[in-house]
């Protein structure tokens, strides 16, 4: 029967995680239940509930006991378990580059995000929205909806990431105009074209947030004989790293252990240091800019550099990204207010206007 035990006529699945008493969702009832507006990311999952807006942000990460596959932890609690779980405990990351890495688990991850903020209905399944990353294949899509309608989701509706950015920024994606958008996410960084609700040419590359991180520890390793964990590298990051020189980085001090000996170490690293550790991953995502703008129409290309590109998603916080990319395409780099929240608000609100948006899901 393998890891996961049958109930009823639903797929195989993780056993549920004990919940606390005084655990309840914050919305919903057992009968009906609001439809749902999903960001499903390597990094993170963002879920928007019809009518009321951003009700959960949390990490996409699950704990869970080998021994009898129940699941321990998802979310932040999951995440603070990386790097101190017993032998019998695992920690892992069920996306990987933007797709389902393992269908099962994520199944699991999902049920448990969706109960934090509803009840799911026991006789009417809400509908949902998910955003996926653009040219995503038969094979990732199949996926998706799967993982979506095993945890419980009736009709399932995809939408690019490119497109649910552009209308979380407020672009009026229907004019006969070139707009660029560049989500860079944890795992991958989606660049895309738009003009008339479509996008022209996408270009996605499995590089992202998660991708600096690693090369920041891969080089704290090799450099400085020592290791540290995934959070402590992604403190790092967003507290001293940036991709081009900017003014005031403080240098950022590190607690990990020696490779040879084991010993506890603490290292401090200079702001330029961490840059150069994390040049690589910066590199490939300026590059993918500029295979996109290479392969785009001259007058989609015009309209662009009027305009300039938009920056989303969590890489679009790193220091300095606008001006090292500007540097290297001189066009203008937009930065909305908020770029975490972009793309789950423009899902939320092709949710919310179904009838008027239907026609740019996948």
């Amino acid at each position: 029967m393998g890891i996961f035990s049958q109930r009823g006529n639903s797929a195989n699945r993780y056993k549920k995680k004990k919940r606390k008493k005084d655990a309840a969702p914050v919305s919903g009832s057992s009968f009906f239940c609001k439809d749902i507006a999903m960001d499903l990311g390597t990094a993170n999952t963002r879920i928007y509930l019809k009518g009321e807006g951003l009700v959960f942000n949390e990490p996409s990460v699950v704990a869970y006991d080998t021994r009898n596959m129940e699941v321990l932890a998802v979310g932040n609690e999951a995440k603070s378990y990386l790097g101190r779980t017993p032998y019998n405990i695992k920690v892992v990351r069920p996306l990987a580059n933007g797709v389902i890495e393992d269908l099962e688990v994520t199944q699991a991850m999902i049920r448990e995000f969706f109960y934090r903020v509803q009840k799911m209905g026991r006789f009417f399944k809400p509908k949902a929205v998910v955003c996926v990353p653009a040219g995503i294949t038969k094979v990732e899509e199949k996926a998706v909806l799967k993982a979506a309608n095993e945890a419980g989701i009736g009709s399932i509706f995809l939408i690019e990431e490119p497109i649910a950015a552009a209308i979380g920024i407020g672009l009026d994606i229907d004019k006969n105009s070139g707009q660029m958008v560049v989500n860079i996410g944890g795992g991958i960084t989606d660049i895309a074209v738009l003009t008339l609700s479509s996008v022209v040419y996408s270009e996605t590359i499995r590089v992202g947030g998660d991708t600096m991180t690693k090369a920041l520890m891969d080089h704290i390793l090799l450099t400085h004989g020592m290791k540290i964990g995934e959070n402590s590298a992604e403190r790092c990051k967003i507290e001293g790293g940036s991709a081009s020189a900017v003014k005031v980085v403080p240098a950022h001090t590190l607690s990990g252990k020696d490779a040879l000996t084991s010993i506890p170490r603490i290292l401090t690293l200079k702001a330029e240091e961490i840059r150069d550790a994390m040049n690589e991953p910066v590199k490939a995502i300026i590059q993918g800019i500029r295979d996109a703008l290479e392969k785009t129409p001259p007058e989609l290309v015009s309209d662009i550099a009027g305009e300039g590109m938009y920056l989303t998603g969590g890489g679009a916080l790193l220091r300095g990204i606008g001006e090292a990319i500007e540097k290297e395409t001189r066009i203008r780099c937009n930065f909305p207010a908020d770029p975490l929240t972009v793309v789950i608000n423009g899902t939320g609100k092709a949710l919310e206007n179904f009838k008027f948006y239907k026609k740019v899901f996948v």
